[in-house]
């Protein structure tokens, strides 16, 4: 083989060898984005509860907690659909920061509109 043929068969593997790292990297960020998601997803569905029965002040504390993380977490999230649904939970969250949550019927409205919002969730992590 002549030398600018062994250069040129050189540059080819080469080539081919950096193509396969970039078909790496893109395999490993989509690997980590899908663990990122998973990850945000998981801490998401666990803050989903929250208890009508303390007392309004630190009922409206803890859903102003819940608020504030749904955000840092859609924050941290790149699927658009999760981000979504999480900006949708944590708005739920300051509305009912805002409703007299000794009514029993106001709790009950906002617990089945948030079951909506936690379904919107669900599915958007799966």
């Amino acid at each position: 083989m002549t030398r600018g043929g062994t250069l040129a068969a050189l540059l080819t593997a080469a080539g081919l060898l950096l193509s396969g790292c970039a078909e790496v990297g893109n395999a490993v960020d989509q690997g980590s984005r899908t663990a990122d998601k998973v990850a945000v997803c998981t801490e998401a569905l666990g803050l989903a509860d929250l208890n009508p029965l303390v007392d309004p002040a630190k009922f409206r504390a803890r859903a102003e907690d819940k608020e504030k993380r749904l955000r840092e977490l859609a924050g941290d999230v790149q699927d658009q659909n999760v981000k979504n649904a999480l900006l949708g939970m944590a708005d739920s969250y300051v509305q009912v920061q805002k409703e007299r949550i000794e009514d029993a019927g106001v709790v009950a409205g906002w617990v089945q509109r948030n079951v909506k919002k936690l379904d919107a969730l669900r599915t958007a992590c799966s």
